[in-house]
């Protein structure tokens, strides 16, 4: 399985997303410590979701990173996370 197939069902076990977008970013990053060669070190995700209702914006990327804690030890080098509600996403 690929790191961000990895991505995308552990944010979906654990957030239950009504929108999940994930980029590998790990081109625009090549050459940079912590790239590694064959990609998917870098990513950037957009979690549309409920679970962040009434959190503040650091508990909210603290629950992706709780989820993705395993990778984040490991392949991924860099992760932005863009982690909204239903309702924030047509602000």
């Amino acid at each position: 399985m690929s790191v961000a197939e990895t991505i995308q069902q552990k944010l979906n076990n654990a957030l239950s997303p009504t929108r999940l977008d994930i980029t590998d970013d790990s081109a625009r990053h090549a050459g940079h410590s912590g790239a590694a060669q064959a990609g998917e070190s870098h990513f950037k995700v957009t979690v549309v979701s409920d679970a962040f209702e009434g959190k503040s914006r650091i508990e909210r990327h603290m629950l992706v990173n709780e989820a993705l804690a395993e990778e984040l030890r490991g392949p991924i080098h860099m992760l932005q996370i863009k982690a909204i509600t239903p309702a924030e996403e047509w602000q």
